[in-house]
């Protein structure tokens, strides 16, 4: 057996960075919050940087990272192409959940929860913060459908560069999502695999606290 193949089997790091206790918080946000200042603080590589999970018409689930990139009115915003593969899965399906993993933390979040689009306002005044060559490669890539070659997208990058030599709209199948969370779980390293696990989920108005086996 290759060693870096023996490396990946073998390999067994032990947690030690810290513990979760039960929460005196009423909702997760506080603590998500929390969180997410001290993976920042720590210079965590990415620390809005998360796993977005969908599923499509036939049941398929998929994965990709995506940015997190507001919190609004306790949601969680992050911005696509509606005519991506996850567009066209949460027009069909709006379940979705994200993951946030900080290794030097040892910690983990698990959001779940339904999304649905931001209000246009929204997605022009985010748009308009982005950079130049972000608006244009918006227009350029046909997000998710297959293409000929790396020359295609280049060409139709400079096409959009000239269409718009000043400012670059945003296009109509371009925005956001807001994610409204039903369930937030915590996740903290622990030594021995006992890891501390504290989950929140909605029932109705209010949110129930519990703890999980890890």
């Amino acid at each position: 057996m290759d060693d870096f193949l023996k490396a990946l089997r073998d390999k067994h790091a032990d947690f030690n960075q810290g513990e979760l206790n039960e929460q005196a918080e009423q909702t997760p946000f506080p603590l998500f919050e929390r969180w997410y200042k001290e993976a920042y603080e720590a210079k965590e590589l990415e620390p809005n940087a998360c796993s977005i999970s969908t599923v499509s018409a036939e049941g398929k689930p998929s994965s990709r990272i995506v940015y997190l990139k507001e919190l609004v009115n306790e949601t969680y915003v992050f911005y696509t192409n509606y005519e991506s593969q996850k567009g066209k899965a949460l027009q069909l399906n709006p379940f979705a959940s994200l993951l946030f993993f900080w290794p030097g933390l040892q910690r983990q979040v698990r959001v779940e929860g339904i999304c649905q689009k931001v209000a246009d306002e929204v997605n022009d005044a985010y748009f308009l913060s982005r950079p130049r060559e972000s608006q244009l490669g918006a227009w350029a890539s046909l997000q998710s459908q297959k293409i000929a070659n790396r020359d295609v997208l280049s060409t139709r990058l400079l096409e959009f560069d000239k269409r718009f030599p000043d400012e670059v709209p945003r296009p109509p199948y371009w925005g956001g999502y807001q994610l409204q969370p039903t369930l937030i779980e915590f996740w903290q390293g622990r030594p021995s695999r006992l890891h501390d696990r504290i989950v929140f989920e909605c029932e109705g108005e209010r949110w129930i606290q519990s703890r999980k086996n890890p």
